[in-house]
């Protein structure tokens, strides 16, 4: 099976990194030296995926001006010769559309029901990215059980502390399928310590069948007056499709920026493990830690003779 399109919501409000987000895009925020966003689509670009429907809405302008190859470094419009853009505009198109109102995930996944058609596509959130020593290779192992169990979703999971997954959709684990994948007998959204099945957790990326969209559109308002991706995904289970859970693979992380402390460990990771950067940051944070520790310690931003 080739999939050749990939849906990205990415119109949240960031509430929970205001005022960071008063005028900016969280999926703007930078990890490493690019835009979060941008690392979500050089991993699909890398899936050999295409085709990329960004799901916006008001406020996030700036989005679509990071993406577009005809508004240079400076914000003003350029001929092609003039400045590089980000990705070849022959390898890879980008769409956009509005959510308008937040109405949850699953309504924003629905807005891509025309673009989709009957294909089968990936979701990649675009304020989350995935750590890996290969980026594409979580969501490789994606599709390829997707395809070979002929699945109707496919989701990719993390495991989390028992405190955590009042946060998350929860999966319920049945039985293997391969080596890299289970079948899930349920999934239950954000069911926190005593109801949670398990502690495999969403990670931000999914592989669907197009009847996904049948089910959102029978979804009524859930947890929050949403319309929860996690619900479809159960009513998909129920009904007897195949739904696969795909873990993490040992040294893989979810990077999320979705508040101001998972967005700082985040940044503070992927600049730390900078090929180019990463040494002489983690120099320095060793020498402020020890004058934090011990004000006698010399503090590395000032001169050594100060």
């Amino acid at each position: 099976m080739q999939i050749n399109k990939a849906v990205v919501p990415a119109g949240g409000r960031g509430t929970r990194l205001y005022p960071v987000t008063k005028a900016q895009p969280k999926e703007m925020l930078p990890l490493g030296g690019r835009p979060t966003i941008q690392g979500v689509a050089e991993e699909l670009l890398l899936a050999g995926i295409n085709d990329i429907l960004i799901i916006t809405s008001e406020g996030k302008r700036a989005i679509e001006d990071h993406f577009d190859p005809m508004v240079g470094r400076d914000g003003s419009k350029v001929s092609p010769e003039d400045d590089s853009p980000l990705f070849d505009r022959s390898a890879v198109t980008f769409s956009y559309t509005r959510q308008g109102a937040p109405r949850g995930l699953g309504d924003a996944v629905a807005c891509g029901r025309r673009f989709v058609d009957d294909e089968h596509f990936v979701v990649s959130l675009g304020d989350c990215l995935i750590l890996s020593r290969e980026p594409v290779a979580p969501l490789q192992r994606m599709i390829a059980a997707h395809t070979e169990h002929n699945a109707a979703a496919s989701i990719l999971m993390q495991r989390v502390s028992l405190e955590a997954t009042s946060r998350y959709g929860i999966a319920d684990p049945g039985d293997a399928a391969g080596d890299t994948a289970f079948v899930m007998r349920d999934i239950v959204e954000k069911p926190g310590p005593d109801a949670a099945p398990s502690r495999f957790a969403v990670a931000a990326r999914y592989v669907f069948s197009p009847i996904l969209f049948d089910y959102l559109s029978a979804q009524k308002p859930g947890l929050g007056a949403e319309i929860q991706l996690t619900d479809a995904i159960r009513a998909m289970i129920a009904d007897g499709h195949t739904v696969l859970g795909v873990p993490l693979a040992p040294g893989e992380r979810r990077l999320d920026v979705g508040n101001l402390e998972s967005y700082a460990r985040a940044f503070v990771r992927t600049m730390l493990t900078d090929a180019d950067r990463g040494e002489g940051l983690r120099a320095y944070v060793a020498n402020l830690l020890a004058h934090i520790d011990d004000p006698s310690h010399p503090d590395p931003d000032l001169p050594p003779d100060s």
